[in-house]
């Protein structure tokens, strides 16, 4: 890659790069086989390096023990941490630099540094059946039970990893106050009375952690486990579908660079005719696109990443997440289906690398905001902001 980035975000390329190849890769196959599991000391292993290198505190602020890296350097990470397929990147939960901002010194001590320290493990309760990439659509309610806190109800939808969290943190609208009508976050442990498991739908990909269905009746929440100021929900979200954002897009990046030096090895062995098939034009062209979308979708990433660390204005930032994940994640699609096409019968195989990514990374154009709902963000701030603001 030739982009000019900081030394630092280079040493942390190469050592998650390290990372990555020598010790997740290797047991793709394995997981994708036995429904998203490996052996157990060897994920095991894989939380203890990740938790070894801080990787959960890449985000939050040092002086809470965090690494507080530049967003850059976090995107460097993401990258590489999307080479590998079935979920096994997701070795290690993350502290968000919003939480610290958002939550009490209680929350922060209960939730937060546990999540941190890989402790405990959290669980984002946010879509609902007919509210996903538009939350403003959420039913889940919470009202005030007297001066103690809150009873919340609703059913959530695509809880990824609740089978691996030990609390949620719930999205609902307050029904009653000066704040009625506006969003709230809430912590919400799992063991609450009145949460319900609906199912446990079976998704495209082979994951160990997976997306249930909840219900939740009446669950009592204390007013000290509310997020922030009442009202101040969609704002929180909104910081989280920033950074969500940027980092799938950083995958995207990462998943596309394996596929093509896969695909790129395999044409340069597989003989056709008496000749590699690297040699027929029409594979070239699938490469040579391929090649090409990465490189534009990467000076996206990048460049974005480091617009936040120059702290640029919040509302441009929003639209360029939103842009570097439309473009990203489209990217990866039609390199993986490209993969597919180049691979042959064998690219259908589960076993196969350019198979599993060809299913998993067409999630990455449905959450944290559809293809189309990026689309409405970009020219929104198109249209109040103006293109100079935008890319200058």
């Amino acid at each position: 890659m030739t982009l000019a980035l900081p030394a630092s975000a280079r040493a942390w390329q190469s050592k998650v790069r390290a990372f990555v190849d020598k010790e997740l890769i290797p047991h793709e196959v394995e997981a994708e086989m036995n429904d998203g599991r490996i052996d157990p000391e060897v994920r095991e292993r894989h939380r203890r390096i990740a938790q070894d290198f801080g990787l959960p505190g890449m985000d939050a602020p040092r002086q809470r023990g965090g690494l507080g890296l530049p967003t850059v350097d976090q995107v460097a990470i993401y990258e590489q941490i999307g080479r590998v397929t079935n979920g096994l990147g997701w070795c290690f939960s993350e502290a968000h630099r919003w939480m610290f901002d958002a939550c009490s010194e209680e929350q922060i001590q209960r939730y937060v540094l546990p999540v941190m320290r890989g402790e405990r493990h959290e669980c984002y309760a946010i879509t609902e059946a007919d509210a996903g990439s538009d939350v403003s659509a959420l039913k889940s309610t919470a009202r005030r039970a007297g001066n103690s806190g809150y009873l919340l109800s609703g059913e959530k939808w695509h809880v990824t990893s609740a089978n691996l969290a030990d609390f949620f943190i719930v999205q609902a609208v307050l029904t009653e106050g000066d704040k009625a009508g506006e969003h709230q976050l809430f912590f919400v442990d799992k063991d609450s009375p009145g949460i319900e498991l609906v199912r446990t739908p079976a998704y495209s990909h082979t994951y160990e952690s997976h997306h249930p269905i909840y219900r939740f009746h009446d669950v009592p929440v204390p007013a000290e486990n509310r997020i922030g100021a009442e009202g101040e929900g969609m704002g929180f979200a909104f910081a989280w579908f920033r950074r969500e954002r940027l980092m799938i897009a950083a995958r995207c990046c990462g998943a596309a660079e394996r596929l093509i030096e896969e695909a790129t090895a395999f044409a340069k062995g597989r003989v056709v005719g008496g000749q590699p098939i690297a040699s027929y034009q029409a594979m070239q062209f699938l490469l040579a696109d391929s090649l090409t979308e990465l490189f534009a979708a990467r000076l996206m990433t990048y460049e974005t990443a480091a617009a936040h660390d120059r702290g640029e204005d919040v509302k441009v930032l929003h639209g360029l997440c939103s842009m570097v994940k439309l473009y990203a994640s489209e990217m990866a699609n039609r390199v993986a289906d490209r993969a597919v096409q180049i691979f042959g019968g064998r690219g259908y195989m589960r076993e196969n690398v350019a198979e599993r990514f060809f299913r998993e990374l067409r999630v990455d154009r449905i959450w944290e905001g559809t293809s189309e709902i990026q689309r409405l963000i970009i020219a929104q701030q198109l249209f109040k902001r103006g293109q100079q603001a935008l890319i200058g």
